[in-house]
């Protein structure tokens, strides 16, 4: 093969993989035109046309329209920027792929209806900025009045949740149900009340009473607990509970029956109400955070076992120790 070679449209197509019809299709539109004719007329090539088909071939198997693979054959485009362009416009491609497929598997895995299928889709649609703005309409919805605490607000705008190009099926469900939960008037009024005392650093007065030492050992049994999967309503936490009872009512000089229980669910109910505290746990899961252990919120599975309906719990032994076993 040397520049004075000659080519049928049959032998270019041999040769780039071309069909002939492709080629003679560029070849009238001027993109790729003919070297000359032989005397019966045929249409031939040289070297320089069969380059410029095996590069139009590649720019068109990577996504380019025609009219701007002609601009770049006629030297009036450097390929680098056009490929660059075509590289940015494949990412959202991409990111769009992605999301759709990690809606899918939700929807695939939880069997969702129609409705909640088009929810889903119609949410994770949302760009980056659209997501943003949901967050910030929130949080100025919830603490846009001017009494509100900066150091809440600035809490609460600095985990703010950011769903990624490629969420996993568990991230998708969380941002729907986060998307749905800040919209709620009644949730916004709970999330004003925990910021403002979560902010302030205001320990409650049950933990103040309790002492750091049992207040500690308690995270510690209910994180364990939550670690190995006990539902706080089952029989496997009895146990758990009725040990802390009894070790709050002796270190407050309170009887551990069921209105005593129920005193210290309203007592940690104050500043640890369960849809705030899942919104918190929504926005780890969206955001992809690993759960610091010291604050993992032990509260809601507390409160849960202390609302348990057991009736009155017998009467325990008054003077064990708070890190006894």
């Amino acid at each position: 093969m040397d520049d004075t070679t000659l080519y049928s449209i049959g032998e270019l197509s041999r040769r780039t993989g071309l069909s002939v019809r492709t080629i003679r299709f560029y070849s009238d539109s001027g993109v790729v035109a003919p070297t000359t004719r032989s005397p019966a007329g045929y249409r031939l090539y040289g070297l320089d046309a069969l380059l410029r088909l095996e590069l139009l071939r590649t720019l068109r198997e990577l996504g380019m329209d025609l009219a701007t693979i002609r601009r770049v054959l006629d030297r009036e485009l450097p390929v680098a920027e056009v490929a660059a362009a075509h590289a940015d416009a494949l990412d959202v491609q991409i990111r769009l792929l992605q999301l759709r497929r990690s809606v899918l598997r939700v929807v695939a895995a939880r069997g969702s209806s129609p409705e909640e299928t088009h929810l889903m889709h119609r949410l994770t649609q949302l760009s980056g900025e659209e997501r943003r703005r949901l967050i910030d309409d929130f949080v100025d919805g919830t603490f846009g009045s001017v009494e509100a605490d900066p150091t809440a607000v600035a809490m609460v705008r600095a985990a703010t949740p950011d769903l990624p190009d490629d969420p996993t099926g568990e991230q998708v469900a969380a941002w729907v149900e986060l998307t749905e939960l800040v919209g709620d008037e009644d949730f916004r009024a709970r999330m004003r009340r925990a910021a403002v005392r979560q902010a302030a650093g205001r320990p409650l007065d049950i933990e103040c009473d309790a002492g750091e030492e049992l207040m500690e050992f308690t995270r510690q049994k209910v994180a364990g607990a939550v670690e190995s999967g006990i539902d706080p309503l089952c029989d496997r936490a009895a146990p758990v509970i009725d040990d802390l009872v009894h070790r709050f009512a002796t270190v407050l000089a309170r009887t551990p029956d069921t209105e005593f229980r129920d005193w210290m669910a309203e007592q940690f109910e104050e500043a640890h109400d369960p849809r705030v505290d899942r919104y918190w746990r929504l926005v780890w899961i969206v955001n992809g955070w690993q759960a610091v252990p010291h604050l993992t919120p032990v509260y809601p599975w507390l409160i849960q076992a202390l609302r348990k309906d057991r009736g009155a719990l017998p009467p325990g032994p008054r003077t064990r120790s708070v890190t006894s076993s």
